[in-house]
């Protein structure tokens, strides 16, 4: 058993959600958000090198070696699969191995909004999950491919940057491709994936203008294309996708927009209330005749006031879904005021005084903004 399987197998039996060990401090074990270590001793360089070349392939190694960043799936010999992010710093190398669930999660399960299984039941256009590094962006996802495969016959090919949730063809048939592995770049991905007779292209990341340019023209010709940004919020994707592309394309690029993008999800993972686990709450836009109209007049910043006013349609702001998630007690209130935006909403509700003049000069001067609707 190669002997970096130890620290994954304590890691999992403490349910974590990540592993990291690098060079000159002791592994670490990301629980419910926070990152913490465990009793052992520092990790040396030559020491973790050994652990982490036991379980590399030869191609691996000399792309590693060759000085550059690696990302991998493993399965450890007793269990447990990861996704893996390997590299280089100053005193070494370091990784991180995150834990991916053997079953591949419902939207049930996931406590969702109802309105996001409804995306599910687009034919074609965009639909993009947005958010930080870390925020369930990739289970959103898996599970909105589980809730397709389940309910609809299609041909689904996802693009993945590596394959994490491994979907065996139920209704559907699911074709999984690995970057690095199967094809050479996202954009790649998705111009072969438009011969194979696609229904629903996933693209694992929109990462760069050919890749984004591509995604769009499936998307415009009759797919079903989902993908993910990493964006804090319905107009920074809105704002990110027309300043990727080349100003000559800034008119078409709107006119896409306004026409078939169907929705963004943007997300960040809160505390819940027993410290014991964390829920996805969720901004969620739902592009209708409005919001075209802003987006072709180039007027993305009053967007925010469609989605207050959006309610009935399933449209919500960050800052409502966390007030509506604390009135549910399903978040701890003291991590949903690190999220909130209008953040002197949020003060009454904290527990913990102390956070309150930390992030508040961390801010200095913050206007008030649109964020005005009361719960």
């Amino acid at each position: 058993m190669p002997r970096i399987d130890s620290f994954l197998k304590l890691g999992l039996a403490q349910g974590c959600s990540d592993i990291h060990l690098a060079v000159g401090v002791p592994p670490m074990l990301r629980m419910h958000g926070d990152l913490l270590p465990i009793k052992f001793r520092d990790l040396g360089d030559t020491e973790l090198e050994a652990y982490v070349m036991e379980i590399l392939s030869d191609s691996q190694k000399d792309v590693f070696y060759n000085g550059k960043d690696l990302d991998f799936s493993y399965v450890a010999e007793e269990g447990g699969r990861f996704r893996v992010n390997l590299f280089h710093k100053d005193s070494g190398v370091g990784a991180v191995f995150r834990h991916i669930p053997n079953e591949v999660p419902t939207l049930a399960s996931l406590n969702v909004p109802d309105i996001i299984t409804s995306f599910c039941d687009y034919h074609q256009g965009m639909v993009l999950v947005t958010g930080s590094t870390g925020t369930g962006k990739s289970t959103t996802l898996a599970a909105m491919i589980d809730h397709l495969n389940t309910t609809r016959s299609l041909n689904i090919i996802s693009l993945e940057d590596p394959i994490e949730f491994v979907h065996p063809s139920k209704q559907s048939q699911v074709i999984q491709r690995e970057l690095g592995t199967h094809l050479t770049t996202f954009a790649d991905g998705v111009r072969s994936a438009m011969r194979e007779d696609p229904d629903v292209i996933l693209v694992g990341e929109m990462r760069d203008a050919e890749t984004i340019s591509m995604a769009m023209t499936a998307a415009e010709t009759g797919h079903l294309v989902l993908g993910t940004l990493h964006t804090t919020g319905a107009v920074k994707t809105i704002d990110r996708i027309i300043d990727a592309l080349p100003g000559e394309l800034r008119e078409q690029t709107k006119s896409f927009l306004a026409q078939s993008l169907k929705a963004v999800v943007t997300q960040v993972l809160v505390k819940t209330p027993d410290g014991r686990g964390r829920k996805a709450v969720m901004e969620i836009l739902v592009n209708n005749r409005a919001i075209s109209k802003l987006i072709m007049s180039d007027q993305s910043h009053q967007i925010p006031a469609q989605l207050q006013m959006g309610k009935d349609v399933g449209m919500q702001m960050m800052d409502q879904a966390l007030l509506a998630a604390i009135d549910a007690n399903e978040v701890d209130p003291d991590d949903a005021f690190r999220y909130a935006h209008e953040k002197k909403r949020f003060q009454r509700f904290v527990t913990d005084s102390s956070i309150l003049p930390v992030i508040e000069q961390a801010e200095p001067g913050k206007a008030e903004s649109y964020y005005e609707q009361d719960r």
